[in-house]
């Protein structure tokens, strides 16, 4: 939602490290030749001036299509290529890839082909996703999902070091998951939430920064946004005082 920009764009990515450090949860989805994109969206309506499902569309379809800001305003953006963005990123930032409709032999051929592990992590929902990854890329960072008891018993089961783990605790710190919280920060790994869906939507500026100040008072250690140089700012205030 950053201003004149689409999401999953480099264009976008630039636009953001610009003014902050940062990495980016970014979504690969197949077209229907099997090529690799950015798209968060089953279809192309909400961010593109395509319509209809992305598995619909070859990459030479795709060509005339130009992404859209986050006001929906037309850009002179194109959908790009997963690998474009792997190549793009090393030296400048860590990319992180959501679990979409790509295969996971896909993602791995891929991050061999540019030996990337060093600078793109990967989501996994389950234990045996991550031990998936792990077993062929025993370096690589992974976001896990550990929001209940189930989902943390299943990554303490699967045998991946929890070194090699971030972990997605939720929207929020509370009552719910803060023993899993707290278990996870004691064996060092970073406890993330997401105000993509909650904070991010509220309609003015002034009431996201009420909130994300709230917010922060539950010590989060990394943040999910969709408005990131806004959540900067409000972290900039908070350092000065």
């Amino acid at each position: 939602r950053e201003r004149g920009f689409p999401e999953n764009s480099i264009e976008g990515f630039e636009n953001v490290l610009e003014k902050m450090p940062a990495f980016f949860e970014i979504d690969p989805r197949l077209t229907k030749d099997s090529v690799i994109i950015l798209m968060h969206d089953e279809t192309l309506d909400r961010t593109t001036t395509g319509k209809g499902k992305v598995l619909d569309y070859t990459w030479d379809d795709l060509q005339n299509i130009k992404l859209k800001d986050s006001e929906g305003n037309i850009t002179s953006y194109k959908i790009p290529l997963l690998e474009d963005v792997i190549i793009w990123s090393k030296g400048k930032t860590i990319i992180n890839l959501d679990k979409k409709d790509v295969p996971m032999d896909m993602i791995v051929k891929l991050i061999r082909k540019h030996r990337a592990e060093n600078h793109v992590m990967l989501t996994v929902h389950t234990g045996a996703q991550a031990r998936y990854y792990y077993d062929r890329f025993p370096g690589i960072m992974l976001s896990a999902f550990a929001r209940n008891d189930k989902e943390y018993e299943d990554l303490a089961i699967s045998g991946v070091p929890w070194e090699n783990m971030i972990a997605y605790v939720g929207y929020t710190i509370d009552k719910k998951n803060i023993h899993i919280v707290k278990k996870l920060q004691a064996e060092g790994v970073r406890c993330m939430v997401s105000f993509a869906p909650t904070h991010d939507k509220k309609e003015s500026r002034e009431e996201r920064r009420a909130a994300y100040i709230e917010e922060l008072k539950r010590k989060p250690d990394i943040i999910e946004s969709d408005i990131p140089t806004e959540i900067w700012e409000v972290l900039k205030i908070k350092e000065k005082e």
